[in-house]
């Protein structure tokens, strides 16, 4: 009985911290300045890196194209999607070179992945295809990522 109580404190405790975690990923705003200097270091980067940097970069550029089509800017939204279609190509390549961040790559991309979702569901009727799209190469970089944590295990 006392070991279920503990068991059961121990949990409550693990699950209240969860949200503080998940939302740690959410709580810095970027701007375009902020993504311009990681692009430069991403593109600058010995290739171990640039898979890590170039995530890192796609979630910056979701956060501030969510934050832009919240407001009605439709247009930088819609040029920082493009942007990011380009950037996962980029995760792609960098991919086989062994990256040492590999596990942290695909948390980013499932959480960029999660964005754009609640994205889409917000968008208009016109601008899904170019979010759907966005979706679908995030999605495939993460479940690349995923097989190479599991690979390198």
């Amino acid at each position: 009985m006392r070991f279920q109580g503990s068991l059961a404190v121990a949990l409550l405790f693990g699950l209240a911290a969860l949200p503080v975690r998940a939302a740690g990923i959410d709580d810095k705003t970027f701007d375009l300045a902020t993504i311009q200097a990681l692009e430069d270091r991403a593109n600058q980067a010995q290739p171990r890196e640039q898979c890590f940097l170039y995530a890192e970069l796609v979630h910056q550029m979701t956060e501030v194209s969510v934050r832009q089509y919240a407001a009605g800017d439709v247009e930088k939204a819609t040029s920082l999607l493009k942007r990011i279609q380009a950037l996962t190509h980029k995760i792609h390549l960098s991919m086989a070179n062994n990256d040492k961040r590999v596990k942290d790559t695909e948390i980013l991309l499932n959480h960029t992945a999660f964005r754009l979702n609640g994205m889409l569901h917000a968008s208009s009727f016109e601008d899904r295809p170019l979010v759907q799209e966005t979706l679908a190469d995030v999605s495939q970089a993460e479940s690349e990522a995923m097989l190479q944590v599991f690979h390198n295990k």
